[in-house]
């Protein structure tokens, strides 16, 4: 199977928000030299909804049960991180979103809001919102709601907090349903900050009572939730574009991503998230139907630049770096499978520049160890990742090449991906880990800002630098499409000399569902919307 990358006009954009995270995938079972084949022709993935169908008029009734890819260690957009890997769906179906991204024509859509207008320099936008519409107590959300939730969003240090605070510089509530937002300088892609976590309002509510409770105005609200087994989402009647289809929505939590693809196989479930490369062109090639997204530094190795860790030093970050071939690292873990590159866009991308990554140099790798030996530093290394068989792969992969340049390298495969996001996002204790960056073909601007700038909030220990969020600030005020290219591989000069992160490739993320449901509608950050989807009779 050929599969194109989609090449559509698009306007210059911004904000992709949110992390995706730590690459955990299946042995790929021998099907390496076809993919190796796919990637040196130049091919690679379509991107958008794929193989769906209208189905007819929708159908009352059913449950469709998600196999999720982790499970959220909360239900707060404030508090998760807002993607379809982690919790994305369920927080779309309790919250909704002001607005959202349709990746047919490449533009943000109102949502829950009626309308979002910037005026001519993009320096102030109006968002107006819809009559009516309730959250699931009662209350309305209404402007000042809108306001209490993106200020309690800022307080609780939110993934995108830091883009908030040092970008929006008043948010003003003339009346009921107009809430105006004033920046601190021309903003031309504000909007994508909506569809994401400020874009899911939650009710004051929530926070009654010292415990947090899930309450939104999606279309759904929280009906059970057994930890490590299963979450149900119940319907509302009152939803503000009318009931749902579905009966219920069941997230069941299958963390090996083999048994969770099996599953959707055999039929025991209707939807299911992957991002293991393997897998994902094993069920495009079966023409499964779905979202398919491309993101660029899906899979990365962080490198940890906290004083006292040896990536402080950034000879030993740049030795990491030139020491490991992705090519030799997609093989181990994927068996050939997807893209391997260094380079932060690869050549698929519409972000891709001339300008080169650092390239693969064992003898420059050992250099610089040596170097830094000579000042101190002991050689040893802590790898961390996952314990399901791609994960395992990629560390001996990686613990081999870095031993070969003078690294002494121990390995700390953790037992789930929720356990590894809280090693390395909440309490930073790790040297290197396992992870994705992610920053999105849809507007990477967001994603560079949380994760690479000196304000960001997703930094999770990587070395940041005056240069780099300089350079992040610059591409923010873009005009056009052409300096923002120009901009992009300046960031890649910049990479070059940071060295934040071991880069193996771009990592496909595949959110697919069974030929039998119909209505699904995609947003950002893999995420979609089921408010208005439909199970056939009988399902």
């Amino acid at each position: 199977m050929v599969i194109h990358i989609v090449q559509r006009a698009r306007p210059v954009v911004g904000v992709a928000t949110v992390l995706v995270l730590a690459a955990a995938c299946s042995s790929s079972g021998g099907r390496g030299a076809d993919r190796a084949e796919v990637r040196s022709s130049g091919d690679a993935y379509e991107v958008g909804v794929i193989g769906a169908e209208s189905g007819g008029d929708p159908v009352d009734g059913g449950t469709l049960t998600f196999g999720a890819y982790s499970e959220p260690r909360s239900l707060d957009p404030a508090v998760s991180i807002v993607a379809g890997s982690t919790g994305g769906l369920e927080m779309a179906a309790i919250y909704d979103v002001l607005m959202r991204w349709d990746s047919e024509t490449n533009t943000v859509e109102p949502q829950l809001a009626e309308s979002l207008e910037a005026n001519d320099d993009s320096t102030v936008w109006t968002l107006t919102l819809r009559d009516g519409v309730t959250f699931s107590d009662g209350t309305p959300l209404n402007a000042e709601a809108v306001r209490w939730s993106l200020e309690r969003y800022v307080a609780k240090g939110a993934d995108e907090a830091g883009l908030f605070t040092n970008n929006v510089t008043g948010i003003d509530t003339p009346d009921d349903r107009i809430v105006v937002f004033t920046l601190a300088t021309e903003w031309p892609s504000f909007d994508y900050l909506l569809t994401t976590g400020p874009g899911m309002v939650v009710a004051q509510s929530a926070d009654a009572g010292g415990s947090f409770t899930p309450v939104g105005a999606g279309a759904f609200t929280l009906g059970s939730y057994a930890p490590q087994e299963e979450m149900v989402l119940e319907p509302r009647e009152d939803y503000w574009d009318g009931p749902p289809h579905l009966d219920s929505i069941r997230i069941v939590y299958l963390s090996d991503p083999q048994a969770r693809f099996e599953s959707f196989r055999a039929g025991e479930i209707g939807s299911a998230f992957i991002r293991e490369p393997d897998l994902v062109d094993q069920a495009l090639d079966e023409g499964t139907s779905g979202f398919l997204n491309l993101v660029a530094l899906g899979s990365v190795a962080v490198i940890n630049a906290d004083e006292g860790r040896p990536g402080a030093d950034p000879r030993v970050r740049q030795a990491m770096f030139q020491a490991i071939d992705p090519e030799l690292v997609v093989q181990r873990a994927y068996g050939g499978a997807g893209i391997a590159s260094t380079a932060v866009f690869p050549e698929y991308s519409r972000w891709h520049t001339d300008v080169e990554p650092l390239p693969h140099d064992p003898e420059a790798a050992r250099a610089l160890v040596e170097e830094a030996k000579a000042d101190g530093f002991d050689g040893r290394i802590t790898y961390l990742d996952a314990q399901d068989p791609a994960s395992r792969a990629t560390a001996l992969a990686v613990k081999a090449s870095l031993e070969a340049v003078g690294f002494e390298v121990e390995t700390d495969l953790v037992p789930t991906v929720a356990d590894q996001v809280n090693r390395v996002a909440v309490n930073r204790n790790y040297d290197v880990a396992g992870w994705g960056i992610s920053w999105r073909e849809a507007g990477p601007y967001g994603r560079m800002y949380a994760t690479l700038h000196e304000e960001g909030n997703l930094t999770v220990g990587m070395p940041t630098s005056p240069e780099m969020s300089a350079l992040i600030n610059e591409f923010q005020g873009a005009g056009t499409e052409d300096e923002q290219s120009e901009i992009m591989g300046r960031i890649q000069e910049q990479w070059n000399i940071d060295v934040p992160a071991l880069v193996y490739g771009p990592t496909p993320e595949f959110l697919m569902w069974s030929d039998d449901l119909h209505g699904v509608e995609d947003t950002v950050n893999s995420m979609v919307l089921l408010d208005d989807a439909w199970l056939d009779a009988g399902s």
